[in-house]
C-alpha cells in the first residue's frame, strides 16, 4: 500500500527547507554553493523520488497529486549579497519546471517563492532584518502589497497549490 497520513491516501507533499548565505560573491566559497545546492535542489529531488510511488498510486489526470517546493524572490529579483541563495533557489525552480513536465498528468509540481516573512518563529536572519523598523519598512515598500509576508500567507499558498483548487496548475512559481 501507499504511505498514509491520518488514514487518508497521500495526495501531496512539500519540501520547505532552505538556507540563507548572505555575503558578497568575493566572500563565497565553492562549498557555500555546493552545500546550498545539495540542500535545496538535491534534497527536493530525493524527496520527490521517495514520494512518487505513494503519490502515483492515489492520483490520476482527473485528480492529480500536488508537490510544492520553496524558492525565494531572490532567485529572480537580483539582490546584492544573494549569489548563493539565488543560485540554489533558481535550481529549485528549474527542477520544479522539469518535474512538472515529467510527472504530468498525475502529479503537479509548483513553487512558492516568498520574500521576507515575519511572525511565528522567525529565522535569525528574518528577525535581524524585520526587527529593524527602517529595514522592515524598506523591504515592505518594495512589494506591490506593502507589508512583510506572514508565515500563514506562505502556508496558505502552499496548501492551495497542493490541494484540489489548483488541479490545473503545474510548473508555476
Amino acid at each position: 500500500g501507499g504511505r498514509k497520513r491520518g488514514g487518508a491516501p497521500m495526495k501531496g507533499g512539500a519540501y520547505a527547507v532552505g538556507s540563507i548565505v548572505l555575503k558578497p560573491l568575493r566572500g563565497c566559497s565553492a562549498e557555500d554553493f555546493v552545500a546550498a545546492f545539495t540542500l535545496n535542489v538535491v534534497g527536493a529531488a530525493i524527496l520527490t523520488k521517495a514520494l512518487l510511488p505513494a503519490l502515483k498510486k492515489h492520483s490520476s489526470s482527473e485528480d492529480p497529486a500536488g508537490l510544492v517546493f520553496f524558492s525565494s524572490v531572490a532567485a529572480k529579483k537580483g539582490l546584492a549579497n544573494h549569489a548563493v541563495v539565488s543560485a540554489a533557489k533558481g535550481g529549485v525552480e528549474g527542477l520544479a519546471a522539469a518535474m512538472a513536465a515529467e510527472l504530468a498528468p498525475s502529479v503537479r509540481v509548483n513553487v512558492v517563492a516568498p520574500s521576507l516573512t515575519w511572525g511565528g518563529s522567525p529565522s535569525e536572519m528574518a528577525a535581524t532584518l524585520a526587527s529593524n523598523e527602517k529595514v522592515a519598512k524598506a523591504v515592505a515598500a518594495a512589494h506591490a502589497l506593502p507589508r512583510l509576508g506572514r508565515p500563514d500567507d506562505v502556508a496558505q499558498a502552499a496548501m492551495f497549490l497542493m490541494g484540489g483548487g489548483s488541479q490545473w496548475t503545474t510548473g508555476a512559481v
